[in-house]
């Protein structure tokens, strides 16, 4: 066995209504003054009130930030952290998909340890110490809530990132009833990035590949394979969203110590580049860079493909272990369809002439790149991309 680190969340409360209880399962750990990370979308519809009443009601002053967008930026993260400076928050609670947990972290961090974010980036460079730092998920896909990665839209569209094990919250708490009023698309997209998750990790060519990261990608994908359609179809279905839930998370937990490769490499380019969501983003080249990972037998990724297939899809057990890969990489495409996604960048509104210059800005992504299975040079990438066009 190679040695290996496995970090994660300290405290995890699984349960539907859990959030509404969020004064008592983490008032003590959070202290007085709070600073609650959401959106506005969330705020709009009041998904937030309960969890903050409760807050209020365990004796803690909450402060509301609320400016978080999709593939937050800088200055988002500079305003919650000048939010919290301003307020003496004494604890940070993230309320929402992955961008408002990520700011949640950098703020917890750079508000507890008066660091430059400069000199954060990167992997194992923040020095904290942090605030106290509580994660609600609203979404099942990012698993941003069991990762020691926060993810930063840098200037136009470029995606920067911190990892380091103090990013890890202190408290998870995954509440179902959160997700019930998720639109198809995003429950579809997000389902879909929590796959990718578990699917690239359990691959990845990461020295901390390890066997607790393994096991954990192979739940997940049980729990996801199982129930991504029926949360799709059946949106009200709290048993489905609530195995959603604990699926993302411990896909989470598997990408943060055994991390992701070129599927996100690739995607972040068409997020930063197009404004489109994360998740689909992945799901996009997924089929794709599977496909060009296992059309080089040497790496062995086929293997690993032919494990999750039967996991993820049951009527795929048995036969051939490269017939296996090979069918599960058409199954997954086939399911972004039967979840109604877009099945291609044209689809998207990316024009053929944008991909020589996504190519070139995936290649940027070299702490993913270099866990792929197979080497992705900026041909590669374009080759891939026209696939996925």
């Amino acid at each position: 066995m190679q040695p290996f680190v496995f970090n994660t969340t300290a405290r995890i409360v699984c349960a539907g209504g859990s959030a509404a209880e969020l004064g008592r399962q983490a008032g003590d750990m959070l202290g007085p003054r709070l600073l609650f990370v959401t959106d506005q979308g969330l705020r709009a519809i009041g998904l937030e009130k309960p969890a903050i009443a409760s807050l209020e009601a365990a004796g803690a002053d909450v402060t509301i930030f609320d400016a978080v967008e999709a593939d937050p930026s800088l200055a988002t993260l500079q305003a919650a952290t000048e939010a919290a400076r301003s307020c003496n928050a004494t604890g940070i609670v993230g309320f929402g998909g992955g961008s408002s947990m990520d700011v949640a972290k950098l703020t917890a961090l750079l508000a507890g340890s008066g660091e430059d974010i400069d000199e954060a980036w990167g992997v194992g460079n923040a020095k904290g110490p942090r605030l106290p730092l509580v994660l609600v998920p609203t979404t099942a896909g990012t698993g941003s809530e069991a990762t020691p990665v926060s993810i930063i839209t840098v200037g136009e569209n470029e995606k920067r990132g911190v990892s380091s094990p103090l990013l890890l919250p202190d408290l998870a708490v995954l509440d179902a009833d959160l997700t019930l009023g998720l639109p198809a698309p995003i429950t579809a997209a997000t389902g879909i990035d929590a796959m990718v998750h578990a699917i690239e990790a359990h691959a990845s060519r990461n020295a901390n590949n390890n066997p607790v990261s393994s096991m954990l990608a192979r739940e997940a994908l049980v729990l996801l394979g199982a129930n991504i359609e029926t949360v799709v179809n059946e949106p009200g279905n709290r048993d489905a969203r609530q195995s959603m839930l604990l699926g993302s998370m411990l896909a989470g937990m598997a990408f943060g110590n055994s991390p992701v490769a070129a599927v996100h490499a690739l995607a972040y380019p068409i997020g930063g580049m197009f404004h489109i969501p994360h998740g689909l983003s992945n799901a996009l080249v997924l089929p794709h860079v599977l496909d060009f990972n296992i059309a080089e037998e040497s790496n062995g990724s086929w293997r690993h493909y032919s494990e999750l297939a039967p996991l993820a899809f049951p009527a795929l057990a048995g036969g051939p272990s490269p017939d296996k890969a090979k069918a599960f990489v058409v199954e997954l495409a086939d399911l972004s369809k039967r979840l109604g996604l877009p099945p291609r960048l044209r689809d998207c509104g990316i024009g053929e002439d944008s991909l020589p210059v996504m190519a070139a800005d995936a290649m940027k992504q070299t702490r993913l790149l270099v866990n792929n299975p197979r080497e992705v040079g900026e041909a590669d990438a374009l080759a891939i991309y026209r696939a996925a066009w």
